[in-house]
């Protein structure tokens, strides 16, 4: 029969997620995902207080953007509201892109440029193939 010592589980449980909670990988991608949202803070503000007042003016309404709605029966389907989030979406997605693709593309290219190719790997030898090089390399160094 078999025990299982409970302590004994979650310690290594523990442990193991202190290595993995505590890795530099990790760290960095909560700190992206901060900042990542932050970021998608001031576009949406971008969107809501600049951008779709500004397309609201060419298509003047009440409300601007806000009062574009589709009234069908008694419901109203505000699509001025979805119209934002897609404009908002569509920023953030092309500067991702700007950033990931060709930023980061750029980047990577500039240093596979400046390293050096690196060199051929010697060929590994057996104990056998080392002897023979050996007394062949003196052979050739007899007179």
């Amino acid at each position: 029969m078999i025990s299982i010592d409970p302590r004994k589980t979650a310690t290594t449980l523990f442990d193991e997620f202190k290595k993995f909670a505590f890795k530099g990988n990790v760290i960095d991608m909560a700190v992206g995902v901060i900042i990542g949202a932050a970021f998608g803070k001031i576009i949406d503000s971008l969107v809501k207080q600049i951008i779709m007042p500004l397309v609201s003016l060419l298509l003047p309404s009440q409300q601007g953007y806000l009062g574009w709605k589709l009234i069908i029966g008694t419901k109203e389907i505000p699509y001025g509201l979805f119209l934002g989030e897609v404009v908002n979406f569509l920023i953030v997605a092309a500067a991702l892109f700007l950033f990931i693709v060709k930023f980061l593309g750029w980047l990577m290219k500039e240093k596979k440029q400046e390293a050096p190719p690196a060199p051929a790997p010697e060929p590994v030898l057996s104990t056998d193939q080392q002897l023979l090089t050996e007394i062949r390399d003196l052979l050739k160094n007899r007179p």
